[in-house]
């Protein structure tokens, strides 16, 4: 019985993307292009957050809220009551017809 991957020697992109670690870093003369993408995506330079503040202009009143991009409680406009957004695992979720800008 031949297995298709090698369990004694598992591809080191493989085992990043399993792991969800940064890829130790190989030469790169060996390294496949898969591997040398993923080793740059995974170790950035200067790490950022990927979160922001914006603002959302009600659809009703057009009244602009603050609002946190990765909000997780449900976020209303101040005067007139409307759901401007709802949680979700990662990000908020804008309702239909509010429009954002990011700050």
């Amino acid at each position: 019985m031949v297995l298709a991957e090698d369990l004694l020697n598992p591809h080191p992109a493989a085992e990043a993307r399993k792991h969800k670690m940064k890829v130790m870093r190989l030469n790169y003369a060996h390294q496949t292009l898969t591997g040398f993408l993923l080793t740059k995506i995974l170790q950035t330079l200067v790490p950022a957050p990927r979160s922001f503040f914006m603002d959302v202009k009600c659809p009703g009143c057009f009244n602009i809220t603050t609002v946190f991009s990765h909000a997780q409680t449900v976020v209303i406009c101040g005067s007139c009551a409307t759901v401007l957004c709802q949680p979700t695992g990662g990000k908020a979720r804008l309702t239909e017809g509010c429009s954002f800008r990011k700050k």
